[in-house]
């Protein structure tokens, strides 16, 4: 099984992109429609989110099995230590194993229904990110990756505490980082400085979310856990009544940052899809990403 860390090292930019695990046939359906779009422009993984507490635990080891087995795809599943026992988590290890995943996205991960409540781990489970990666390198060949946060964790005191957690991440085992949503590109190449000169150069990624309804502008502000720039904001809020002037706009935001980033050396971009295929497939045409097929 190819890893992330092998996909990054091709020499020239790629993307990656995210989905979650569907509620039903009907989100299955679409799910699977959009990795079959997607696939066609060979993206470096897909990964699949894993819910708080395990809710969509069963869901995510189904789907993310499935592209093991029926894709080209190289698969990257999530996994958190929310409301798990190291028990239950090596074998959920175990079962990605089973399936051919070879690559882990390990996340403490928030407490279930509040992201900024007061986080309690299980008795018999793992207080740490750190503690998840250790644990997963411990059972397997496993290429691992954490979260990053350009604005710090919200339970970071400050930035340079933020970094110092980080950093213990990668000591730890982890191979890659992928930050969570941020606005402006410096956000993110501030992160990767702060990496860097804290003596790590292992690679960061960039999450990024295609901006086509406000629904998409306020979740990027929610995960982002920052406010959004006014400048970002008066570009969007106007549109908000003309869906199709909205998504036009919100477009080219996107695009433009990806061009900053990609000129700042930046090696994949990673996309947070909500599960469909045609405005991320937009965004990496726009990019060159997309590979040239014969």
């Amino acid at each position: 099984m190819t890893s992330v860390v092998e996909r990054l090292r091709g020499g020239a930019p790629a993307f990656s992109v995210e989905f979650f695990p569907p509620r039903d046939a009907a989100d299955e359906a679409i799910l699977w429609r959009s990795i079959r779009e997607l696939e066609r422009d060979d993206p470096a993984y897909l990964s699949i989110t894993y819910g708080a507490g395990g809710t969509s635990r069963d869901g995510t080891i189904r789907s993310i099995a499935r592209v093991a087995a029926e894709t080209t795809l190289v698969p990257m599943a999530h996994l958190t230590a929310v409301n798990h026992s190291v028990a239950e988590l090596r074998n959920v290890i175990g079962w990605y194993a089973s399936a051919g995943v070879r690559n882990i996205l390990a996340l403490r991960g928030d407490p279930p229904g509040d992201p900024y409540g007061e986080w309690v781990p299980h008795p018999r489970g793992l207080n740490y990110a750190e503690e998840l990666v250790e644990l997963v390198r411990s059972l397997g060949d496993f290429c691992v990756g954490v979260s990053a946060f350009p604005y710090g964790h919200p339970r970071s005191p400050d930035l340079a505490t933020d970094t110092v957690h980080l950093v213990r991440k990668f000591r730890a085992g982890a191979d890659f980082g992928i930050a969570q949503l941020f606005f402006e590109a410096e956000d993110f190449l501030r992160l990767r400085d702060r990496v860097a000169a804290a003596g790590c150069d292992k690679p960061l990624i960039p999450g990024i979310m295609p901006l086509t309804t406000p629904r998409t502008l306020h979740k990027t502000i929610e995960l982002s856990g920052a406010e959004a720039p006014r400048r970002l904001l008066d570009r969007l809020e106007p549109l908000a009544g003309d869906a199709k002037a909205f998504r036009a706009e919100g477009l080219d935001v996107v695009t433009e940052l990806g061009q900053r980033l990609l000129a700042e050396g930046v090696a994949d971009l990673h996309f947070y899809t909500f599960n469909r295929a045609k405005a991320t497939r937009e965004v990496v045409g726009r990019l060159g990403l997309v590979p040239a097929r014969v």
